[in-house]
């Protein structure tokens, strides 16, 4: 079956990540240039010639410092999920990256993905909260918290490197790459220099490649309709349908395995580029597949093909790392309270 697939320089760059091999050193050189334009950007910051917007509401940056995904979507959907249940009432901003738009939005239930970005429409879809995309995060913020007073701390899905954004909180997301050769791009995987100063480091993989806090991550034992009912996936396993498996996000073979590790027998796998949106994909003729993938796809697939099931992802990070994540947020609450502006001074 014909597939959009990934370029092989693409490939190769990817590879040359994870060693110092004869690519990464070619491109080293580039690298230092890049880190100096970096360094200059957050000098700007850090004197003061560029203004850093602070906000009435304490903010949670949840980024990383490595291209490409490293799982901060599921981590921004678990905190939102923690902020509710601890009494909080969370709004979400995000750029939206893969969206045809350019303009500042709500992400409403029946936004389609390909206008506010296939993340934040999951990320209104799984918890209902506010949730704004603008290319500028500061934008979505002022526009979410004027549409929802109520909204009383916000999360920034992405934007460590969004400096004009003053944040209260910074989670750093790792996956079992860790920080590859450890060269800047595009000599390596780094967006900036690490380790940088962030309040906490959560690993969204099974092998962590340095310290910080862990997390576990398994499929639910059900898939969701488009409608929202479910099919357990003890059901699948004992059909006689067989069971395309597609996936495009970063890491497609670690959904595939994860179905098999379930029960499934998947028929056939087909992995997409990440945040590939769908609508040039043709399904396939030969068979009468059961199509199964990932919530962040269903949300553009279900467009064209409603009877997809899409099989939701749990995240659960290690206890500690809420009870620490509490004790700074409550830290940035008290400082917004003894600061005569209202906000912290750094």
């Amino acid at each position: 079956m014909a597939s959009p697939s990934q370029p092989a320089w693409q490939s190769t760059l990817l590879q040359s990540w994870q060693r110092r091999g004869p690519l990464a050193w070619l491109l080293w050189p580039v690298s230092l240039l890049v880190g100096a334009l970096v360094r200059l950007r957050q000098g700007l910051y850090l004197s003061g010639l560029r203004r850093r917007e602070h906000l009435p509401v304490p903010v949670i940056v949840v980024g990383n410092v490595v291209a490409g995904g490293a799982g901060k979507t599921p981590v921004v959907m678990a905190l939102v999920q923690h902020l509710q249940a601890r009494g909080h009432h969370p709004g979400v901003i995000s750029r939206g990256y893969g969206r045809h738009t350019q303009d500042c939005r709500e992400v409403v239930a029946d936004s389609i993905s390909r206008d506010v970005g296939d993340e934040p429409a999951l990320i209104r879809r799984r918890t209902g909260v506010p949730v704004f995309v603008a290319n500028r995060r500061i934008e979505a913020a002022h526009a979410l918290l004027q549409r929802h007073p109520a909204v009383d701390v916000l999360v920034s899905d992405d934007g460590l490197q969004h400096l004009e954004l003053a944040r209260d909180i910074e989670i750093c997301v790792f996956d079992e790459r860790g920080t590859g050769n450890g060269f800047l791009l595009p000599a390596g995987p780094l967006r900036e220099t690490w380790p940088r100063p962030v309040d906490l480091v959560l690993h969204s993989g099974a092998r962590p490649a340095f310290s910080g806090y862990r997390s576990q991550r398994t499929l639910a034992s059900h898939a969701l309709r488009a409608d929202g009912s479910r099919v357990e996936l003890a059901t699948l396993a004992h059909r006689d349908q067989p069971l395309l498996a597609l996936a495009a996000i970063a890491q497609p073979q670690a959904f595939f395995a994860m179905l098999q590790a379930m029960g499934l027998s998947l028929a056939q796998t087909l992995a997409l580029p990440d945040h590939y949106d769908f609508d040039s994909w043709v399904r396939p003729s030969d068979r009468d597949y059961t199509l199964i993938c990932t919530e962040k796809d269903a949300v553009k697939l279900w467009r064209q093909h409603p009877d997809a099931l899409a099989v939701p992802l749990d995240f659960k990070p290690e206890p500690a790392f809420f009870a620490a994540f509490d004790r700074l947020l409550e830290d940035a609450q008290h400082a917004r309270l003894s600061s005569p502006h209202g906000h912290t001074t750094s």
